[in-house]
Order: C-alpha cells, then structure tokens, then sequence
C-alpha cells in the first residue's frame, strides 16, 4: 500500500488512526454492530471538526481578502495602506 502523507501532522494521525480501524474491522476483531455504531459515531465527529475548519479557514480568508482590497482601494503614491 503506498503511503499517503500530508504536511499537517493531525491529518497524518486522523489518517493513520483511521487505517488502523478499517485493519482492525477487516481482521473481525471487533464485533460488527459495535464497529458500525463506532464507524458512524467517527465519521460524524470527523465530519463536523472538517467543518469548523473549513468555516474557520473561509473566515479568515475573507477577512484578509477584505483588508488587501482595503489597502488597495486607500493606497496613495507617495503612503502605505491606512
């Protein structure tokens, strides 16, 4: 299997933590009601940090976007963004 690797270390744990479930759900190991109640419980919670993240990030992106477009907008030839 190759190896997939991204540059932010909780995603490389959220990916590593989650092969070891499916490894653990293929071995038998786990009752399969329980894993299933567990897969959904997971997916939920990944499902919900993904989405603060994403509204974090996007929040953050337009007050930035915002403030260049400020800078741009009150810039002077001779003066740097007020």
């Amino acid at each position: 299997m190759s190896k997939f690797r991204l540059s932010n270390p909780a995603t490389d744990f959220l990916v590593t933590f989650l092969r070891g479930r499916v490894q653990r759900a293929r071995s038998g190991e786990l009752d399969r009601g329980a894993s299933a109640v567990e897969w959904v419980i997971i997916s939920a919670v990944v499902v919900a940090i993904v989405g603060v993240v994403a509204v974090v990030i996007s929040r953050a992106l337009e007050t930035g976007a915002e403030k260049v477009e400020n800078c741009i907008t009150g810039a002077t030839d001779s003066g740097t963004c007020k």
